[in-house]
């Protein structure tokens, strides 16, 4: 399935990113990327398992807030100077794609 193979790049992404934040931000920014990454991958795994579509489309919609949470997180690390803008491209279009991925899992 890509859009676990993408949702499981991304929270790996966000691991990765999150060494780049300050100690003062453990227990805030770095804490809720790491659940929002997981919340992701988990929640498309968990919805996967479902036999009634109404169940496993109401998992893939709390896994797509996930990624706009992220996405707001984010904005964030930019706004605050942590991170360069430039340096969080690839997490970005993981972003994208994970969304645009889970929301087409709505279709079908």
């Amino acid at each position: 399935m890509d859009v676990y193979k993408v949702a499981r790049e991304l929270r790996f992404e966000c691991y990765r990113v999150i060494k780049f934040l300050p100690h003062e931000e453990r227990f805030n920014l770095t804490d809720q990327i790491r659940r929002a990454s997981t919340s992701v991958v988990l929640n498309m795994t968990e919805g996967c398992s479902r036999k009634s579509e109404t169940e496993r489309k109401r998992y893939f919609e709390i896994a797509r807030g996930s990624v706009i949470e992220l996405d707001s997180c984010f904005d964030i690390v930019i706004e605050c100077d942590y991170v360069q803008k430039v340096d969080l491209e690839k997490t970005g279009k993981l972003i994208k794609t994970t969304f645009i991925l889970l929301s087409g899992m709505f279709k079908s």
